[in-house]
């Protein structure tokens, strides 16, 4: 039976059509209906059949008053069941830009202008300094964060809380891209001569050890993460169980491996097992000396008195080094890209890459992680000069 459309005259006497149409139920079990008021009664029948055929299609989208901001808390939580804490922490702090410009707007009356918008004003103006704006965002951050609104986004329409993602065709313009290259040329990481000119600067370093795993493909984390006990000095092997991370540079999160690759047991080269060998038998006469006051916590990187050091401490230790050193200086983690260019470059093969930097995927690690730079090019130059009749 059809629902019923009442003929209404409003107080200035005009008039119009309404009906109420069965919604189905909340998740709460509730019964939803919809109120359809219109000028003329054949547009009350259109929107009526509409409901109707996208009820039983699977694709209503129901009316909601829930704001971008309020979606994003929901995303927040549901993502907290696929990535870690310290994901979340970046999720969080990267979407106070979307809150900022355009959380309070409606989510089922969100535009792809209004995204577009925001875009634009982030990569003009959008970076938070201090409770301050003014400096221009990097257009990369910005892409990292169009990225993870895009995700939430894609959420909204699988639970039927919008019909269509608006930010999927969103991007900054080629324009701010090309200006935002000339403005912030990318920092290269290091090249082969640079990390032998810093290993050979670091030899008499109390982290000597450290530094050098960090020079062959390791993470911050999975450094300051490692324990003696992973590591078999005979054999020459170390095994990556567990990292230890930071929270905004004072919370420290010790945690498994991110994925079930980043779980693996790595050869020891020759120097890195020797620093190794070295740096145990100072902690040995440390503790000796500091007595009750050492803390044996079973850490490869700690201070004197036995207490592990963190990333942070790690990477403002290797700064004062290269500013010692007068050398360039470049995060630790970017020591990571020198050395796994340096092992795609000599003919190591792409999944043996793969599986040394911790990843599934080895089109991943070179598309990310393998640099090609102008000395890796002189074998081309050479085969140049035999085409040219050299």
């Amino acid at each position: 039976m059809s629902d019923p459309i009442k003929k209404i005259t409003l107080q200035n006497g005009k008039t119009r059509y309404r009906t109420v149409v069965d919604a189905g139920l909340d998740a709460n079990g509730k019964r939803i209906q919809i109120t359809i008021t219109r000028d003329k009664k054949s547009e009350v029948e259109d929107e009526r059949d509409r409901i109707r055929h996208q009820r039983r299609a699977g694709t209503l989208i129901l009316p909601s008053k829930i704001t971008v901001a309020e979606w994003l808390d929901q995303w927040l939580e549901y993502k907290r069941r696929d990535v870690e804490e310290t994901t979340i922490h970046t999720y969080r702090l990267a979407l106070l830009h979307v809150r900022d410009h355009i959380g309070h707007i409606r989510l089922q009356e969100l535009t792809e202008d209004h995204v577009q918008d925001f875009v634009d004003e982030l990569v003009a103006a959008g970076r938070r300094k201090g409770g301050e704006r003014g400096a221009r965002l990097a257009v990369s951050t910005v892409e990292s964060v169009l990225h993870k609104f895009r995700s939430a986004l894609r959420r909204a329409v699988v639970r039927k809380l919008i019909g269509v993602n608006v930010a999927s065709d969103v991007r900054p313009s080629l324009a701010d891209k090309k200006s935002d290259r000339r403005a912030r040329p990318r920092v290269k990481p290091w090249s082969v001569t640079e990390v032998q000119t810093f290993i050979r600067g670091i030899e008499r370093d109390r982290l000597h050890a450290a530094l050098l795993m960090s020079l062959m493909g390791l993470r911050p984390a999975e450094v300051v993460g490692l324990r003696w006990e992973y590591l078999d000095l005979k054999l020459a092997t170390l095994e990556i169980v567990t990292t230890r991370t930071m929270i905004g540079n004072h919370i420290v999160l010790e945690k498994e491996a991110k994925t079930d690759a980043g779980e693996r047991v790595l050869p020891l080269p020759g120097p890195v097992l020797d620093a190794l060998k070295k740096s145990r038998a100072l902690q040995a006469r440390e503790k000796l000396s500091a007595g009750e006051a050492y803390t044996d916590s079973g850490y490869v990187v700690v201070d004197e008195l036995g207490i592990a050091r963190t990333t942070r401490h790690l990477r403002e230790h290797a700064y004062r080094l290269m500013h010692d050193l007068e050398m360039r200086q470049v995060r630790l983690y970017d020591a990571r890209h020198s050395c796994l260019s340096y092992l795609a470059n000599n003919g190591v093969l792409d999944h043996i890459l793969a599986a040394w930097a911790g990843h599934t995927n080895a089109s991943f690690t070179k598309r990310k992680y393998v640099h090609v730079d102008v000395e890796d090019m002189r074998g081309a130059a050479t085969a140049w000069d035999t085409f040219h009749g050299g």
